[in-house]
């Protein structure tokens, strides 16, 4: 006697968690329709920003531009605001951990997501953002190698404006960045920063 075999379907492929995260996010804040808004002021920066921080023997240099954009929202007695940034990191890899090159360039794109308690009245702030980022060469180190020069870049972030009118601002960013399992070897690699903005 012979058994039929009837065909299994195939488990779908999980969800590449910050893939869906980063599309989700940069496509939301991207897509909504814009608010009556003067056009011109919508390409005009917020502010600038230079950053610096290390992850295991490769140190970070960022400076970059932000754009607000114009979609706010009330959560939790506090208030919920958005901006893009655009950045450019030079990445030096100490000399005992390198394998391969010693350094790389790094640009990067993302929607960032901030949160300000008290109504928006508080100093302090706490962000998070998902974005896309690509290096100039594949980032390797003894401990680790990526697969890809383009990668995923998320924050958590925890900041204070001061100032007479809130121009300055210091916070400390903890990032990730990695493929999101795209490709493998994806070991990922998280960097400890701290950042000084001041915006026009």
């Amino acid at each position: 006697m012979f058994e039929e075999k009837i065909p299994t379907a195939s488990k779908p492929t999980p969800p590449r968690r910050h893939a869906f995260a980063a599309a989700l996010l940069g496509a939301g804040l991207c897509l909504l329709p814009l608010p009556h808004a003067d056009a011109a002021s919508l390409f005009e920066p917020s502010s600038a920003f230079v950053q610096t921080g290390s992850a295991h023997g490769t140190r970070t240099l960022t400076t970059g531009l932000t754009w607000d954009l114009p979609y706010r929202w009330q959560l939790g007695g506090g208030r919920l605001d958005s901006y893009l940034e655009a950045s450019y990191a030079y990445w030096h890899i100490q000399a005992s951990e390198r394998d391969g090159r010693s350094q790389l360039s790094q640009f990067a794109l993302v929607p960032v997501l901030r949160f300000r308690p008290d109504e928006g009245a508080s100093p302090w702030f706490f962000e998070t953002g998902v974005g896309l980022t690509a290096t100039s060469s594949i980032y390797r180190t003894r401990q680790k190698t990526f697969s890809t020069r383009f990668n995923f870049g998320t924050h958590l972030a925890v900041g204070r404006s001061f100032g007479e009118r809130r121009q300055h601002e210091i916070a400390l960013r903890v990032e990730h960045f990695s493929n999101a399992g795209i490709k493998h070897p994806n070991p990922g690699e998280n960097f400890v920063q701290v950042r000084y903005a001041y915006r026009f």
